[in-house]
């Protein structure tokens, strides 16, 4: 399933937040976004979801008009795991969780062809066995498994991460990222990721799209994107730029002053 984006602008109130972005998603692509805070990831993302309407421009998925499709359809083709975890009062366990992603495709209530997606997606995600347990009671590194399975049960065929890898210690940080590479591939998925770990993007992403300030400053594959002068002009930041199986592995050296 491929998204075309198309000169999309977003304002917060008169804040301008995108200012004519254009770019596409291939199939069975792991694309990431990359760039300061503030620089239009995170807002990006939720136009391409449909919780954000842009004031300007277009977002097809395939060849259907996201803007003309309801939050319910866009729902069944494109998942979307948050920034900062779920809102669950009610302490759900995971199983519940994961059965939520399968609201665009259930009537009235949940039957047999639902329980077997999501003991589907737990089982994909390696997580079958805390299935009963509170999702609060979790590491992060297992929320984030389970809020993909969410996803995965939701039978969406675009992933949407918004930074999945914060707040994660480093072999979650891996972990997280491999996982979401081989479900892309074994799955035919395609996934947006906005991720600030530099050297994450470089080894785990097909292509890099480079923001800021709410347009886009640079697209193509690691080696193209992740260069001394764009990181400079971009972050603000020195940096060394050494190759590790063909992929770029920045070392930041000092601020700009």
């Amino acid at each position: 399933m491929n998204i075309t984006v198309q000169n999309v602008t977003f304002s917060y109130c008169n804040t301008p937040s995108l200012l004519g972005v254009s770019l596409e998603l291939k199939d069975s692509e792991v694309l990431g976004l990359i760039g300061p805070n503030g620089s239009g990831k995170t807002t990006l993302l939720k136009c391409l979801n449909k919780i954000l309407e842009p004031k300007q421009g277009t977002i097809m998925l395939d060849e259907q008009a996201v803007k003309k499709m309801s939050r319910l359809e866009v729902a069944k083709h494109i998942g979307y795991v948050p920034q900062n975890s779920i809102d669950n009062p009610d302490g759900l366990p995971v199983y519940e969780i994961v059965l939520m992603g399968r609201r665009p495709h259930i009537s009235w209530q949940s039957s047999e062809k639902d329980s077997e997606k999501v003991w589907t997606a737990l089982k994909a995600l390696n997580i079958e066995h805390i299935a009963l347990r509170n999702f609060f009671e979790l590491s992060g590194g297992e929320q984030q498994r389970v809020l993909i399975a969410r996803s995965l049960a939701q039978e969406a065929k675009v992933l949407l991460l918004d930074e999945p890898t914060s707040n994660l210690d480093i072999r979650h940080q891996l972990e997280v990222m491999d996982l979401t590479r081989k479900l892309v591939s074994n799955q035919k998925l395609s996934a947006v990721i906005a991720i600030h770990d530099l050297n994450l993007a470089s080894r785990f992403c097909d292509r890099i799209v480079m923001m800021r300030d709410g347009k886009i400053f640079a697209t193509g594959n690691a080696s193209s994107v992740l260069t001394t002068e764009n990181i400079r002009l971009v972050y603000g930041v020195e940096v060394e730029i050494n190759y590790s199986k063909n992929s770029p592995y920045i070392i930041p050296i000092a601020p700009l002053n």
